[in-house]
């Protein structure tokens, strides 16, 4: 099972609440990322984005790293995993320090950005990322990349996201127990971002939406940047559990439902076109009810979380800042109408990102919404790679390994 150690491989291991998939890659010479294997099961441990059953999860994620490795033909040894949940929020914060040797060198990055890390945070609470949002060198703002550059003065915007320490703790043991390094964790809105997004629309600004089964999760990049990071608490579950509560069925057969006649708006659906609905086991039989009652279902669902996400980006002051509008992706934008509601609740243009554009190998596997996040830990894991001073603040992934690792 050994494949040539010519190039170098990229694994991603997305930490789903519906499935955890693993996706392995080759990093090309060009820089390219070329998908040669893929593995999924369904989560049993995973409850709104978090671990919720240590024994359960830990054989899933074996599971699809077995499939990953047969289909890659390789081992694998370390992945890059994501993480979700409610427990995740972000804030800005800023940093100063002097440069040394009037030249800004890429130390001088690294201490900027740990200056920028240094808030006070609850003992329960980790700091995930640091990512800078511009650098500033003696009064000149707008700096994307101050190495090199001459000045005495060297500060930073950076955007912090921060995580429930417990919940980093709790998937870093399963993964150790699957006999795999941990490499990086990466919130799940900014992986799906590096692999639906394009500069234009970082530049003029939007906001990312990651609709899964238990989490939405949001990204707001303006100027190129991220300045928001938000998850909020409805998504696919919600409406599945609707849909059984409404019409009276098995939870099983709403997903199904769902998957296969639901509409996000009433007005796409036809009275005419009928389903059938399966009873619960034993005390009703199969009924028959139009397409149109499942959506009268499912709508209101949807636009409660519009409405939330809306109102989130009135209240951190991004309303009328977003020229590139809204990208959708995640498992739950895989319905009929959701776009259209979309555009009518959130007054802006929507469109639904998949991550085909920015990989090649497999793609056929990936062309879906529902891997974005996915196939963005590949490319961040490819471009994360430049270190400090670029995308990657240094060494704090290292120093909270060594830790955990004495910990076990």
């Amino acid at each position: 099972m050994a494949r040539a150690d010519t190039e170098k491989l990229l694994v991603s291991l997305d930490v789903g609440t519906a499935n955890i998939e693993v996706l392995v890659a080759e990093q090309k010479a060009d820089g390219s990322v070329e998908i040669i294997g893929m593995g999924s099961q369904p989560s049993r441990g995973i409850k709104r984005g978090v671990v919720v059953d240590i024994e359960s999860t830990t054989r899933a994620i074996q599971r699809a790293v077995e499939q990953a490795e047969l289909a890659a033909e390789c081992e694998i040894r370390g992945v890059v995993a994501s993480i979700s949940g409610s427990h995740i929020s972000s804030q800005n914060s800023q940093g100063m320090v002097p440069v040394r040797e009037r030249e800004v060198e890429t130390a001088d990055v690294g201490q900027v950005l740990e200056a920028a890390r240094a808030v006070n945070l609850p003992a329960d609470r980790h700091l995930l990322h640091a990512l800078p949002q511009e650098y500033i060198i003696d009064d000149q703002d707008g700096i994307q990349y101050p190495v090199g550059m001459a000045g005495v003065r060297l500060e930073v915007r950076a955007h912090l996201v921060t995580c429930a320490e417990s919940a980093v703790l709790n998937i870093s043991k399963c993964i150790t127990r699957c006999g795999l390094e941990l490499e990086d964790l990466v919130a799940q809105p900014l992986a799906s971002a590096e692999a639906v997004l394009n500069e234009d629309e970082k530049e003029l600004g939007v906001c990312l939406v990651d609709m899964g089964a238990g989490t939405t999760d949001i990204a707001v990049y303006t100027g190129g940047a991220v300045r928001l990071t938000r998850v909020i608490p409805v998504a696919g579950e919600q409406v599945t559990n609707d849909i059984a509560v409404a019409l009276r069925t098995p939870t099983q057969h709403a997903e199904d439902l769902k998957l296969r006649y639901a509409c996000a708006m009433t007005s796409m659906a036809s009275a005419d076109e009928v389903i059938q609905v399966p009873g619960v086991s034993g005390k009703q039989e199969e009924r028959t009810l139009s397409r149109q009652l499942l959506a009268e279902v499912v709508q209101p669902r949807y636009e409660e979380l519009f409405s939330l996400i809306r109102n989130e980006l009135v209240k951190q002051g991004f309303d009328g800042l977003l020229a590139g509008g809204v990208v959708l992706t995640g498992g739950a934008v895989r319905m009929e109408g959701v776009q259209a509601l979309a555009e009518d609740v959130l007054d802006m243009p929507v469109r639904i990102g998949d991550p085909v554009g920015k990989v090649s190998g497999l793609v056929d596997m990936v062309r879906d919404a529902r891997h974005s996040a996915g196939v963005g830990l590949l490319l961040w894991e490819e471009e994360y790679q430049q270190g400090p001073g670029r995308r990657r603040e240094a060494g704090w992934w290292e120093k909270f390994k060594q830790w955990f690792r004495g910990e076990l």
